[in-house]
């Protein structure tokens, strides 16, 4: 068996980076950005009014001035002229401010009578005037790589970008295998389960960003394992769940080498997800092998698939991100293999749950956080700063 850290390693040497393609920029949420991109213009392009009111000279704004309204200008529609000392332009939010104005009066610190207006005694602090480039300029860059979320894509449209450069999904092929699993909505026979890992692994990556397809359930024959791995057709990551193990029936690893894979590893010190493997096949799609358990599956999701997935986008070769939080209770030691364990986090404490069988998919899905208890760990007391992964 080798640790964690080290089959992460090795399954980053087998990530391969995925190209890029050019996308509309309505397209682009949730994807990698992979290369920078630059704004085309000055945000404000203008000098902007921050309120409503009324723009006048920057000199002379004190309560009792008096100022003669010569015009208006609105969002989209600029007061063509310029204002003078003792002048004033009736301003909305957003419009650009008039040549000759260096400031705005809010139109609640003004008194109007026709076409004069005379400063209050509520006059407020600051200019109201947002300047030119004030948010960004011509040239201002947006870096690469980032997973690019609704902020950023209204930023980038602001700057006027049209087209982004990203990272293609990564393809990922996903197969279920054993005699005992049947698809949601099929009727099970007396012998027969529902198939839930697929379906589970399917959206993480999805959410990953990956395009994440389910092949036919493989049974626990050859021919029929072979003719599943026929089916990855263009993927870039086969994942196989169950079949992995040392059982009789476990005949994905055996199908795989006589079909040419090279693997990478097999066996991680780490529970659940002990019977894991990893390697290229001749086509040089990289597989990863889960295995059968659903929470062993998921958990190995978190702990591997997802790191993978990011290299392929170009995100870092990188661990799923760690936190750290009290612990709610006393924790016994641990064992010879890093356990990932389900817990909850609630305002700053961790509290694992009681029972951590590695088939129990109703504790996973109420399940917030994986404690890490490292190889061997002492027993901790309550209070012990622990890591976790949030799921």
């Amino acid at each position: 068996m080798i640790s964690v850290s080290k089959a992460l390693d090795q399954l980053f040497l087998l990530t391969k980076q995925m190209p890029t393609e050019t996308i509309p920029l309505a397209q682009a949420n949730g994807r990698v950005l992979a290369q920078p991109v630059a704004a085309t213009r000055d945000q404000p392009p203008f000098s902007a009014s921050a309120m409503d009111g009324y723009a006048v000279s920057a000199e002379g704004v004190a309560p009792g001035a008096s100022y003669t309204v010569i015009g208006e200008a609105a969002a989209g529609h600029a007061f063509d002229g310029t204002t003078s000392a003792g002048q004033a332009v009736r301003i909305f939010t957003g419009a650009p401010v008039p040549d000759g104005a260096g400031h705005v009066v809010i139109q609640e610190d003004i008194e109007r009578s026709g076409d004069m207006i005379t400063i209050t005694d509520r006059l407020g602090t600051g200019t109201n005037i947002r300047p030119a480039g004030g948010d960004f300029k011509v040239g201002q860059t947006i870096d690469a790589p980032r997973i690019l979320r609704p902020n950023d894509i209204a930023l980038m449209a602001a700057m006027n970008i049209a087209t982004v450069t990203v990272a293609r999904r990564p393809r990922v092929a996903i197969l279920a295998t054993g005699d005992e699993l049947v698809m949601p909505g099929d009727p099970p026979g007396p012998d027969q389960i529902i198939a839930s890992n697929s379906f589970g692994l399917q959206a993480m990556l999805r959410d990953a960003g990956c395009e994440a397809r389910l092949l036919p359930i493989a049974r626990d024959t050859e021919n029929s394992l072979k003719t599943a791995f026929s089916l990855i057709d263009n993927a870039d990551l086969l994942i196989t769940i169950g079949g992995a193990s040392v059982g009789d029936h476990d005949l994905v690893g055996d199908v795989a080498a006589s079909l040419g894979m090279e693997r990478s590893f097999y066996k991680i010190a780490m529970r659940p997800g002990k019977p894991l493997m990893a390697g290229t096949l001749t086509n040089g799609t990289m597989m990863i092998g889960l295995p059968g358990n659903p929470v062993s599956a998921l958990v190995c999701g978190q702990v591997f698939v997802l790191p993978a997935v990011r290299a392929m986008q170009g995100l870092g070769q990188t661990a799923s991100p760690e936190q750290t939080a009290q612990l709610a209770h006393d924790l016994p030691q641990n064992g010879p293999r890093q356990h990932y364990m389900r817990a909850i986090v609630e305002h700053g404490t961790i509290r694992v749950f009681d029972n951590q069988d590695s088939s129990l998919l109703t504790i996973l899905s109420t399940a917030n956080a994986l404690l890490i208890a490292p190889p061997h760990a002492e027993a901790m007391t309550k209070g012990t700063k622990v890591r976790y992964l949030s799921i």
